[in-house]
């Protein structure tokens, strides 16, 4: 049996502000693609609640692989939660790939986001580090390091 053909286009994220999502993402050097405001029977049909209205934005990283859709709800209202812990089940968080984890992290403080503890090496591979990004995503920052 052929397997069926299958490609990730985005991870969607609801936000509590677009405006501040946008302008963290495209910093770190993510396009905007565009944007829209959705609502209707399609919606509401697709998403699974009634009334859905609102803002949406793409965003695609520069080497043209990954998306990043966010959504601000307009209808139905916003729902706040804690901002996910890291050995919470569920959606996690969102990693990139950086040649300067130091720029990324200046970029980063530059809209008030900073390191959760600090910058980890693993085994002489990564260096890495977690962060709360706009509405409390986690972001993930990896830089390789290189073998001499």
């Amino acid at each position: 049996m052929q397997a069926m053909a299958i490609k990730l286009e985005n991870v969607g994220i609801a936000v509590r502000d677009i405006e501040e999502a946008i302008a963290f993402f495209t910093d770190l050097g993510l396009t905007l693609l565009g944007r829209d405001t959705i609502r209707g029977d399609w919606a509401d049909t697709a998403v699974g609640l009634d009334g859905n209205h609102a803002k949406i934005a793409v965003l695609q990283t520069p080497d043209g692989q990954g998306q990043l859709e966010f959504f601000e709800y307009i209808h139905p209202e916003a729902i706040e939660t804690e901002p996910t812990r890291p050995n919470e089940i569920g959606m996690h968080r969102v990693a990139f790939s950086v040649d300067d984890i130091d720029e990324a992290l200046a970029i980063a403080a530059r809209h008030g986001c900073y390191p959760l503890r600090g910058v980890a090496t693993y085994e002489d591979v990564y260096k890495l580090t977690y962060l709360r990004g706009p509405s409390g995503i986690l972001v993930m920052f990896a830089q390789a390091l290189q073998k001499d």
